[in-house]
């Protein structure tokens, strides 16, 4: 159970990302991904577009039992410390300031810590879930 509802939110995240940036090429401008509150992504988040992010398309609550653990990037801004992914109206993931990227967010469960996916978005911008007791090699 622990597995699926880790594969669940993992799966989840990254049809939301899709999303906002498929709604960033369709429209033709910037779109994102990010934690509801607290810059916590435990939190849950939001996909959001328009005029200074103004309407929220839709939103993911709490993910309790699975968590983000700490030793991820999980798509900080270096430059306002923010957390979230921004897509330009080309479509590439952008921080705040322009840069790009390329970054992870790394899941675990909170009642089997063993247990470990990491969702990576490279730097052509696919994603790909990675199960470090399976696949070390392609998770770094």
């Amino acid at each position: 159970m622990a597995t699926r509802e880790l594969e669940t939110i993992a799966r989840r995240f990254i049809a939301h990302a899709h999303f906002a940036r498929q709604q960033a090429l369709v429209l033709g401008e910037m779109t994102r991904i990010a934690p509801i509150k607290a810059n916590n992504w435990d939190n849950g988040w939001n996909v959001q577009g328009g005029n200074q992010y103004s309407k929220i398309w839709f939103a993911q609550g709490s993910i309790y039992p699975v968590y983000l653990k700490d030793e991820g990037k999980q798509f900080i801004d270096p430059h306002s410390g923010q957390k979230g992914i921004i897509f330009n109206a080309a479509g590439a993931a952008k921080t705040g300031h322009g840069g790009f990227v390329a970054n992870r967010l790394i899941l675990g469960h909170q009642h089997m810590p063993q247990l470990e996916r990491q969702l990576i978005l490279g730097s052509g911008g696919r994603w790909r879930i990675c199960n470090p007791q399976k696949d070390l090699k392609h998770c770094y």
